[in-house]
């Protein structure tokens, strides 16, 4: 098989030079602006999967180049061009970064944390106010050292209420102070409980906190279960990054030589990553269908004709046998699946349930995932749209990440963009939410009913469901992300079609 490189090389991350991260805003007037927003124009223009809905992108729609800057000047910086002038109303995901070298770092899954990971959600009385809860700890951070656990509940930062912003279509976004809070380097958070009315109360406890510079390795739990005599390995992964592989297939090496029979996949906090990971981890659950097609892509019309033409294979992703560094894989040769997922469950996890639902039997437990099948790429400003071009522009830090091509299975089947609905339904519980990998952890029990065929006696209990919070950042930084890093060979050395 060829291999796209997908990987964003750590080595490439490491030599990024901080000292250069001077603020470059005072240095960015109207003129640096347009450079900018023609940049973005000349990269949609050429990549954009949805150029076709977007009848400014068309090769012809201006008639000279001052036509083309007057448009670009009617916006005023290029995160507004970006989001209202191009991207498509059908597009939840493409986005714009004005920093390319944090979006690197946040794909390396290098990060400022205090080591909570959380979830945001409505206050039930008062939609203006959100509280937190707290999805796991991150070890060896702040706040594992102070004693956080799963389950927390906080509403308050340094005495001051989470609050929210009601949106044109009736949704809510957390505010900008939240966000601000949310991002303090020194912060304390407010812990709160819910009362017998399942009304949220202050606890009158506080944590203090610290945010450090902190890579979080994407393997979270990896462990073999003895359940009635049957060995069943769960392993929890919350992001598709390349520089973690050999620590993802370690894990299966240890499966393997566990003698696992089945295998609990855990996604349901994981928003994406790398599709080539995605594509190995396909390979380490099976092993068997070695060079038998996972994917299909589907570029532009005019992206789609090249590759058609000129490289047909690049469109097609099979099961491999490598992972990036060239290591073999280590590989279960499993004929069934089952994989925890939620709301916040997208993109490359998404593929992996899609990709492997034509060879194996593939169950899926928890609430519907979010319903991204789309992939994305970083465009710079440079001759050939790459990182290391040497026409890459100095003067700023801008990159935009559109969506490229969508996907079919060997079956011919594309995702719903409504998300995988899930086999067996199970919301998690802010009143009983488990420890995270132990068996009695109701999700992991639910996946645990259904491979030993017991039945599950808590999947009707009621309690305090936990409906997520969608709006709380950047959504491409933070989550729904599968990305591929190189364009295919095909398309590389082109500005315009």
């Amino acid at each position: 098989m060829k291999k796209i490189a997908l990987n964003i090389c750590a080595c490439v991350l490491l030599v990024v030079s901080w000292s250069c991260s001077t603020d470059r805003d005072d240095e960015l007037g109207p003129v640096s602006f347009l450079e900018i927003k023609n940049f973005i124009y000349d990269g949609m223009q050429l990549y954009y999967l949805y150029k076709p809905d977007v009848p400014e992108l068309a090769n012809d729609f201006f008639e000279s180049r001052d036509e083309r800057n007057d448009f670009l000047n009617s916006f005023d910086t290029p995160e507004s061009f970006f989001y209202n002038g191009l991207v498509a109303p059908v597009d939840r995901f493409s986005f714009i970064t004005d920093d390319y070298r944090e979006l690197e770092r946040s794909f390396a899954g290098i990060s400022k944390t205090s080591g909570i990971e959380y979830g945001l959600s409505l206050d039930r009385n008062d939609p203006n106010f959100a509280f937190a809860w707290v999805r796991y700890v991150l070890p060896d951070t702040p706040a594992s050292e102070a004693g956080v656990e799963r389950g927390m509940l906080f509403n308050s930062i340094n005495g001051e209420r989470l609050t929210t912003t009601a949106n044109a279509d009736g949704t809510y976004s957390l505010s900008a102070r939240s966000r601000e809070l949310l991002n303090l380097d020194t912060f304390s958070i407010d812990l709160a409980e819910f009362d017998a009315n399942d009304d949220l109360q202050p606890t009158g406890e506080s944590i203090a906190l610290t945010q450090v510079e902190y890579t979080e390795n994407p393997v979270f739990i990896a462990k073999t279960l003895t359940v009635n005599n049957r060995k069943i390995g769960y392993l929890m992964y919350n992001a598709y990054r390349r520089n973690f592989d050999v620590e993802l297939n370690n894990a299966f090496a240890q499966f393997e030589s566990d003698g696992i029979e089945d295998l609990v996949l855990d996604l349901r906090y994981n928003g994406g990553g790398s599709v080539e990971t995605a594509i190995d981890l396909t390979s380490m659950i099976t092993g068997q269908f070695n060079g038998q097609i996972i994917t299909k892509q589907r570029w532009n019309p005019e992206i789609q004709a090249v590759l058609e033409s000129e490289n047909p294979e690049s469109l097609i992703d099979r099961f491999d046998n490598t992972i990036s560094n060239g290591n073999a894989i280590n590989s279960l040769n499993l004929t069934r699946l089952f994989v925890i997922g939620t709301g916040s469950t997208a993109s490359a996890s998404e593929l992996t349930i899609t990709g492997l639902d034509p060879y194996i039997d593939v169950k899926t437990v928890g609430t519907t995932t979010v319903g991204k099948f789309q992939a994305s790429i970083t465009l710079y400003d440079s001759d050939d749209f790459t990182r290391n071009d040497k026409s890459l522009n100095p003067r700023h830090f801008y990159a935009i990440q559109p969506l490229v091509y969508t996907y079919e299975n060997a079956d011919g089947v594309v995702g719903p963009p409504t998300g995988i609905s899930p086999d067996f339904e199970l919301r998690e519980d802010l009143s009983n939410l488990g420890i995270l990998g132990e068996s009695n952890e109701p999700l992991l029990s639910l996946a645990l009913d259904q491979i030993l065929g017991r039945s599950h006696a808590g999947k009707s209990r009621s309690g305090i469901k936990v409906e997520p919070f969608k709006s709380v950042e950047n959504p491409g930084i933070d989550f729904q992300r599968m990305y591929i890093d190189q364009l295919p060979k095909a398309l590389q050395n082109q500005r315009k079609l």
